[in-house]
């Protein structure tokens, strides 16, 4: 997941999935007044007095995540060989044919809505969270959010991503309490930006809400339209050089992430 957090610190995941306009609050100087701006934008945005209340009451600066970013910020220089045996072993190859069964039905459904393949969906469910088994986050997604707006090095991006978060509690799609992620406000089994979750998810499950931490029918098919609408077209290969793997970009920018979405999903393909 680090990989991936190193990403979204250089702009590479679905961050892009709206454009960035220009907020009204100033980063830096006094948080709480910073706080106050952003209740203004997210009041003028749609969201309700009763949600900004509960979703800033008490706020405050999380250095823990502005130490991360900045640990982020380095060089990723490991070879692919050395990247994909670090996370597509034997166990992980196993528990994703297993549920390429388990889900054959819903995979089935998506692959005929979206385009994309089970294998390239449940090779990303399982990078991301171990299919919803591994660590998805723990950290209070406001906070997180708050805290990377207010440090002026990417604070529209981050203002962005914080109204949207604040959008997903207005739409009813999570509860405050569970809108938990990871050190760049991630949210959920595939780690969406906020920003993606507004965009790209799906209520597949038909329950009027788009639940991305514990519906597999929403994340599985909110994955898949993140990249059909990227335009990756099904039944066309997806290795490094094709249309598809340029569409995967809108995912991940990494090439080396790409590759080994890519070899995990041969592998799955190929039944082992």
């Amino acid at each position: 997941m680090s990989f991936r957090l190193a990403a979204i610190a250089a702009l590479s995941i679905a961050s892009a999935a709206i454009a960035t306009p220009s907020y009204a609050a100033k980063c830096g100087g006094d948080f709480q007044g910073f706080v106050s701006a952003m209740s203004q934008e997210a009041a003028a945005a749609g969201v309700s007095q009763g949600v900004i209340q509960q979703a800033f009451a008490g706020i405050t600066q999380d250095q823990a995540v502005l130490n991360f970013d900045r640990r982020q910020r380095g060089t990723f220089n490991k070879t692919f060989e050395q990247y994909v045996s670090t996370r597509v072993g034997a166990g992980r190859i196993k528990m994703g044919l297993q549920m390429m069964q388990r889900h054959a039905s819903l995979l089935s459904r998506i692959e005929q809505r979206f385009g994309v393949p089970p294998e390239i969906v449940v090779a990303i469910w399982g990078l991301e969270s171990d299919f919803g088994k591994g660590d998805i986050g723990k950290m209070p997604v406001i906070r997180t959010l708050t805290t990377m707006a207010h440090d002026c090095r990417r604070t529209e991006l981050f203002q962005g991503e914080l109204l949207a978060a604040l959008k997903i509690v207005q739409r009813g799609d999570l509860p405050l309490k569970d809108l938990v992620g990871a050190y760049a406000g991630e949210l959920g089994q595939t780690q969406f930006l906020p920003s993606s979750y507004i965009k790209y998810g799906v209520d597949f499950d038909g329950n009027g809400h788009v639940d991305l931490r514990h519906s597999v029918p929403d994340v599985l098919a909110s994955t898949a339209n993140l990249l059909k609408t990227a335009g990756f077209k099904g039944g066309q290969p997806y290795g490094e050089g094709t249309p598809n793997f340029d569409a995967m970009r809108e995912w991940n920018r990494a090439t080396i992430y790409r590759k080994t979405i890519g070899y995990f999903a041969d592998r799955l393909a190929a039944g082992g």
